[in-house]
């Protein structure tokens, strides 16, 4: 890709009396480099072109950010608009500018835009991509919804005849989804604050907690963000801390917290009495978590570093509840990560299977007897939720039991696709009169 694609100037071409930023479309141009050839994730590619361009005002990023999502979700389908041969669509050499070019037009074009007399697009005829467009309902429905091959047999195969209507929610835009923080707020209170902000957010009435949002809107720049009353979290994904069934005082353990979204919700349940150890394996991760916990008022978590497995060893028969929220292919959230669908591969999930297993296994022992595990996948694989629960039970059976499992359909529910279940670990036999020993996180 062209350096000179980045110093390109701002150039507002009229169209029909519309006002084309020239320097905006490019960097989308270059983003999209960025997200197919160099294989970065789309919501790193966006924010660091939002970092290298901090005058865009609320419309450009907007813009900005809406064609480079789109492009990527419906890749396949512009790919063919565009005139490009199917064969090449999943191919990570070779893309040029002029095929990324022919993308956007497509993209711009569909979404009912005129084409502008950029210099780029001259060799771009519209009618011949709306020739194109229409011929999409003979075309093989991949083509059409945009899915690798691979990944369409793969659904198929392990959900059967629901996994045609989930394909279809899948490529849906996701709506804003925002769980209210009950350490600073209640729902209502922020209805209403936002409300007077000048954002309109209707309630959620199976989940407490839940607002979506009625416009699209940068909500980490609103005051009511920074404040800590509420966070960005999907529907789905807010049913997960629950699930777990904490009360004020228990020490629980988020055993894969990442970015702490579910450490935050636990510390909220459990009203700041308690103690939380959030652990991840990687330290970025952790020190984010710990300006999140700052921001929402969450006293009770403690972030630690996995090691190796003798920081789980040391844990073991330490926590009155688990959440495992393990890595996985993310197919359950294709709507708001449409990349993912770009950058999996069947190997990869086979590996994620393994590893799934693993810390099943391993990190399950941190559970005092009598403790709860919740196992949680943002994936609608089997192979990746309810078989992995089969396969733990069917060597741990004897000391665990499962109590509930949570399967959200994304077809069924509008949200994201989760996986969770809750388990219960033996109480442990122990002679009359006898106390049991019980560690503390803090001793751990």
């Amino acid at each position: 890709m062209p350096l000179a694609l980045l110093a390109s100037p701002f150039k507002p071409r009229h169209h029909l009396g519309v006002k084309v930023p020239h320097l905006i479309i490019a960097q989308i141009i270059r983003t999209l480099h960025d997200i197919f050839v160099d294989r970065r994730y789309s919501d790193k590619a966006v924010e660091f072109a939002f970092k290298n361009h901090p005058k865009w005002g609320s419309r450009d990023r907007r813009l900005f950010a809406e064609s480079v999502y789109e492009c990527v979700r419906h890749w396949r389908w512009l790919w063919h608009v565009a005139g490009l041969p199917d064969a090449d669509h999943a191919r990570r050499e070779g893309i040029g500018e002029e095929q990324l070019w022919s993308v956007w037009a497509a993209q711009w074009l569909l979404s009912g835009k005129e084409l502008p007399l950029f210099d780029e697009l001259a060799g771009i005829r519209a009618a011949d991509l709306r020739a194109r467009a229409q011929e999409k309902d003979s075309l093989p429905a991949l083509i059409r919804l945009s899915l690798p091959d691979w990944l369409d047999a793969r659904c198929a195969q392990e959900l059967g005849e629901a996994w045609p209507a989930i394909r279809e929610t899948l490529n849906q835009p996701a709506e804003v989804y925002l769980r209210t923080n009950t350490l600073k707020t209640d729902r209502r209170s922020l209805k209403e604050r936002l409300g007077q902000d000048g954002f309109i957010t209707e309630a959620l009435k199976p989940i407490p907690t839940a607002l979506v949002m009625q416009q699209r809107y940068n909500v980490f720049s609103m005051a009511a963000f920074k404040e800590g009353l509420f966070e960005v979290q999907d529907a789905s994904s807010q049913r997960v801390a629950p699930f777990l069934q904490v009360e004020p005082g228990m020490k629980v353990i988020d055993a894969c917290a990442g970015g702490g979204g579910k450490t935050l919700h636990l510390g909220a349940l459990m009203q700041n009495k308690g103690k939380i150890l959030a652990l991840d394996v990687h330290d970025w991760k952790l020190k984010e978590l710990r300006k999140r916990c700052g921001r929402a008022g969450v006293d009770v978590a403690e972030t630690r570093l996995i090691e190796g497995s003798k920081t789980i060893k040391r844990l073991a028969h330490h926590a009155d509840r688990l959440l495992l929220d393990v890595p996985c292919s993310g197919l359950g959230v294709l709507r708001r990560n449409p990349d993912a669908k770009w950058k999996l591969s069947e190997v990869e999930i086979d590996r994620l299977i393994v590893e799934q297993q693993d810390i099943l296994t391993r990190y399950s022992t941190m559970v005092k007897p009598g403790g709860k595990m919740v196992y949680a996948t943002c994936s609608i694989l089997p192979s990746e939720n309810e078989q992995q629960v089969q396969k733990f039970l069917a060597t741990h059976g004897s000391e665990w039991t499962l109590e509930e499992e949570l399967k959200l359909n994304p077809a069924e529910t509008g949200h994201d696709g989760f996986y969770a279940a809750r388990l219960v670990r033996a109480a442990a036999q122990q002679p009359a009169g006898d106390s049991q020993a019980s560690g503390s996180l803090e001793e751990a």
